[in-house]
């Protein structure tokens, strides 16, 4: 049975800064943030998005009646979550409508959340091939105003529908995992900023890609001549090269050349967008698939993903042949077309605008948020989310 993504998705919010003109208010050379870290925008989240919203929104785009009759398993990967208790996928699952015989619930391993409910998904569809799993991948990176990790923030979602006989990409059944207890990036839950080791990450990045994609050669005999594109998690876009890279020699310069020129496309959308930790991933799924005018069904694509802490894992899949009549392209360019840039002063005062966690009450204006679901305020502990189309 071939078990797959069916659709995909994602959301961003609308306000964006120029990282240019941030590096120029932060007496940075604007090199270091475009070509140095490889970012061009970073994506600003207003106070009415939150991780659940995010999702939601990413997911409005491309689901139908149909879909919200047979998602029976709703996985939310985020390390953004609002609550210690109760699952944001519950939250999703009521926004959007999803009919009640399902499960929902939330995984939390840094940015690995998004790819371990993939994995579960596949068991599902194996057990219940009529059903239908959406997987969320959804954050909003927080480092704090002027620190070192600031350029690499960003906001969005991804959403996808797993299904067998998948539209977009057949997932194989082989992958290869690790995990390794490290300390590179956390977040304690006394603070709405993480840590990060960034030169430690980086290189762990590097050594669980190498070591994954050791294993997964040794398990199924593939080389890398038999890859037509790989993606990657991208904190920063030229992470993935930098691990990439350490694989040429394995090829020849004809494989050099197809794998970078098909990763400078798997980029562009996250150039644009910033970190989104458990969706970067499959941003840069999105990206390649939409951008890249020389891809064919058949094609098999690597995936790396990788959760610092730390998880990683190296999969695969086969483009099917509907591959281009099923994605969202029109819907996305839409969605950055009609984004906002904003001043670094205003990115600022949003970024400095947050929920109260002493228990008061608020109410938040939403009409100068174009999204169609929005938090609205919180009472009594509890969000207030709103779907407009309601």
């Amino acid at each position: 049975m071939n078990i797959g993504i069916d659709k995909i998705g994602f959301y961003t919010p609308h306000t964006f800064i120029d990282m240019v003109k941030l590096a120029e208010a932060r007496g940075v050379d604007p090199a270091k943030y475009t070509i140095g870290i490889g970012q061009e925008k970073m994506a600003v989240s207003p106070v009415t998005q939150d991780s659940v919203t995010l999702a939601a929104n990413a997911a409005l785009r491309i689901l139908d009646e149909e879909d919200l009759e047979k998602i029976d398993l709703v996985v939310f990967g985020t390390e953004s979550g609002i609550d210690s208790s109760k699952a944001a996928a519950v939250y999703v699952h009521d926004l959007l409508g999803i009919q009640s015989r399902a499960r929902s619930i939330e995984i939390k391993q840094a940015c690995y959340g998004a790819t371990a409910g993939i994995q579960l998904a596949k068991g599902h569809i194996a057990l219940h091939p009529e059903s239908r799993v959406l997987v969320l991948g959804s954050d909003i990176s927080r480092y704090g105003l002027n620190t070192p990790g600031e350029v690499t923030q960003g906001a969005g979602a991804v959403a996808m529908v797993i299904s067998a006989d998948p539209r977009i990409l057949s997932l194989g059944d082989q992958s290869a995992y690790l995990t390794n207890d490290v300390m590179d990036f956390w977040r304690p839950t006394y603070s709405d900023t993480a840590y990060v080791d960034g030169k430690f990450s980086n290189e762990q990045y590097i050594s669980f890609f190498l070591n994954t994609w050791k294993q997964f050669k040794s398990q199924t005999d593939l080389t890398i001549k038999d890859f037509e594109a790989m993606c990657f998690h991208l904190p920063y876009t030229k992470m993935g090269m930098k691990a990439m890279r350490e694989i040429f020699v394995e090829g020849t310069s004809e494989d050099e050349e197809r794998l970078t020129r098909h990763y400078k496309n798997s980029t562009l959308y996250n150039k644009t967008v910033g970190n989104i930790y458990t969706g970067s991933l499959y941003l840069s799924l999105i990206s390649l698939l939409e951008q890249d005018e020389t891809l064919k069904p058949g094609d098999r694509i690597g995936l790396f993903s990788y959760g610092s802490g730390a998880v990683g894992e190296f999969f695969t899949g086969i483009l099917q042949p509907e591959y281009k009549e099923a994605l969202a392209e029109a819907e996305h360019a839409k969605l950055f077309a009609e984004r906002e840039e904003v001043s670094i002063e205003e990115y600022e005062e949003i970024f400095s605008e947050v929920l109260p966690v002493d228990g008061s009450n608020l109410q938040l204006t939403i009409e100068n948020d174009p999204a169609m679901i929005c938090v609205a305020g919180i009472e009594e502990h509890k969000r207030i989310y709103v779907n407009k189309n309601r």
